[in-house]
């Protein structure tokens, strides 16, 4: 084993690849003499699935279905929308090989009742192709998505592979193991926070990351909008929020910032909706907030002048409880929030909100009185309230930081735990639903010295279960999933994929694969297997993952030299 986690395997170079399958090709089409039907394709395995399914029956001696002249797509008529796209995530466009008679390998994606909201059954064999069934759209998706990660990963194609990317080395198609699977998710709320607010992301790069999401059967984008040094949401009400609040400048002097039109956020949304992924933005409040204090002065409780925050911390400049106008204000940008963003949820944030404006704001010390509350903590659960009721109205739901419990949760609140998940399993027991993303496990901005591909393998969201947990009991809540963080104070877009892969890909067969199923060597080989999958799509995903760097000319193993994204300081 590595220092990294892993055995160190040498780099494939893609040409070199390409190159041995074109002079195996050769030699059959020249030298052999066979028939051409004995053409030697590459071969997908079971050993790339990740995450593992639920129910997998391999057939290693059966005869492997051979895909060489492309699909021949039979959907079901209720989900004929979808099958463009679908027929776009797949794999499979081949040339047949000259004179040949070959015919599309049969695909049907069949409806049936019964299954679970992402679940599916996919068969394959050499006779009658492949045969994915499910109840919903979302179902039969992540069965293409497995069937996909069946196709060898030396044929990905498509916009996910860059454009510098040789062809393929799969000219005349492939062949896809005989297999058998039923899955499900164990978890319905399978997230990926990403921090755009603090370092902003281009929305190609965040198009890009819900691909990634995609594969590996992240549901939930967890989209961090606004914060103390940025806020990156049009809100045609208050424009100063991204002519001001947008833009920050450096201790050195530069500027940095950038914010996503109503048009661009519509078009990634439309893009995760395709993938069956929900994107819930987080606007924070109160907390949080400097980037619209500077934007608009009258939102505070002194109404001072402001910056654009360009340090990292947490500040007692936060938006005052106190004054109807900032009421107004947030009920205003939630009003254009449920306008952009169909999600069920919108995330108020609600964590490290110091109280020392509030506790000698007069506005705020006569709403404590008015409302007869005990202190500044029951305000801010009132605030958060009045804005939950303002939503309530849109038929949408808060998620909030465990902190909204310290004042009382407001009614239909869920809590996602990030302080251990404690916090998290107190909702539970008095009827609310918890999200879990501790930073035991989940903050995967941490350096790996904090938090490696090991430890998040290793975590159960149950481990911490009180004894009066009952899954299921009347006026019990409901544990949906976790999420894996990653806030941006030290990983700017050029190193998001580092941080994230492929912890990443650990934390999604947590909160997909059963966990007697789960083993840590088990995933170890199969995660070695995908890799290669991951090189094709170019997912920069050292350090802990990094390959060995093989001097061929020498036959000398080279060290790979420590990546400077390591040293990176949690939030």
């Amino acid at each position: 084993m590595s220092p990294f986690g892993r055995s160190l395997r040498p780099v494939k170079h893609p040409y070199l690849a390409s190159a041995a399958w074109a002079a195996v090709l050769a030699c059959i089409a020249l030298s052999c003499g066979g028939p051409r039907e004995t053409l030697v394709l590459p071969r997908g395995t079971v050993d790339a699935l990740v995450p593992l399914p639920a129910q997998l029956q391999s057939h290693p001696t059966a005869p492997a279905l051979r895909v060489t002249a492309g699909w021949d797509w039979q959907v079901d008529s209720v989900w004929a929308t979808h099958r463009g796209f679908w027929a776009q995530w797949l794999p499979g466009s081949a040339q047949p090989v000259s004179g040949s008679e070959a015919q599309p390998a049969p695909l049907r994606v069949v409806r049936v009742e019964g299954l679970a909201s992402e679940a599916y059954r996919l068969g394959v064999d050499s006779v009658s192709g492949v045969r994915i069934e499910a109840t919903t759209a979302a179902g039969a998706f992540r069965g293409l998505t497995t069937l996909r990660q069946l196709i060898p990963a030396v044929c990905e194609s498509g916009p996910m592979v860059p454009v510098d990317q040789p062809a393929p080395p799969c000219p005349h198609g492939f062949e896809v193991p005989a297999v058998h699977i039923a899955d499900a998710p164990t978890y319905s709320h399978r997230g990926l926070l990403l921090d755009c607010a603090r370092h902003f992301m281009e929305p190609d790069f965040v198009k890009r990351t819900l691909d990634l999401c995609a594969q590996h059967k992240i549901n939930v984008l967890h989209w961090h909008l606004t914060e103390d040094q940025g806020w990156r949401l049009a809100i045609e009400a208050y424009p100063r929020l991204t002519e001001v609040g947008a833009w920050r400048t450096e201790a050195d002097g530069t500027r940095h910032g950038g914010f996503y039109t109503r048009e661009q956020v519509r078009d990634i949304v439309a893009y995760a909706a395709e993938r069956h992924i929900t994107v819930i933005p987080e606007i924070e409040l109160p907390g949080h907030s400097r980037a619209a204090l500077a934007s608009y002065p009258w939102l505070g409780c002194t109404g001072d002048t402001l910056p654009v925050e360009h340090r990292w911390g947490v500040f007692k400049d936060i938006y005052c409880a106190g004054q109807d106008t900032t009421l107004g204000f947030l009920k205003a940008v939630m009003e254009e929030v449920v306008a952009l963003f169909p999600s069920p949820y919108i995330h108020i944030g609600g964590d490290e909100a110091p109280k020392v404006r509030w506790e000698d704001c007069a506005a705020c010390q006569t709403r404590i009185r008015q409302m007869g509350l005990p202190d500044a903590h029951a305000l801010q659960s009132w605030m958060i309230g009045e804005v939950a009721r303002d939503l309530a109205r849109h038929g949408r739901q808060i998620i909030g930081w465990d902190e909204i419990h310290e004042g009382g949760l407001p009614p239909g609140a869920t809590v996602q735990s990030w302080r251990g998940t404690g916090g998290g399993w107190e909702a539970i027991l008095q009827g609310h639903d918890a999200v879990f993303s501790p930073t035991s496990h989940c903050y995967l901005d941490y350096p790996l010295a904090t938090t490696n591909l090991e430890k998040v393998y290793h975590w159960d969201p149950l481990a911490e279960a009180p004894a009066g947990y009952r899954a299921g009991d009347p006026g019990m809540g409901r544990l949906l999933g976790g999420e894996g963080n990653l806030w941006t104070e030290h990983a700017p877009q050029h190193l998001v994929e580092s941080k994230l892969f492929p912890r990443l890909i650990a934390l999604a067969e947590v909160l997909w694969t059963p966990p007697a199923l789960r083993s840590w060597e088990g995933f170890q080989r199969r995660l070695d297997v995908h890799y290669d999958r991951l090189d094709r799509w170019k997912v920069q995903y050292e350090p802990e993952a990094v390959h060995a760097n093989l001097h061929i000319s020498a036959g000398l193993l080279l060290t790979p030299a420590a990546s400077a994204r390591s040293a990176a300081s949690a939030a």
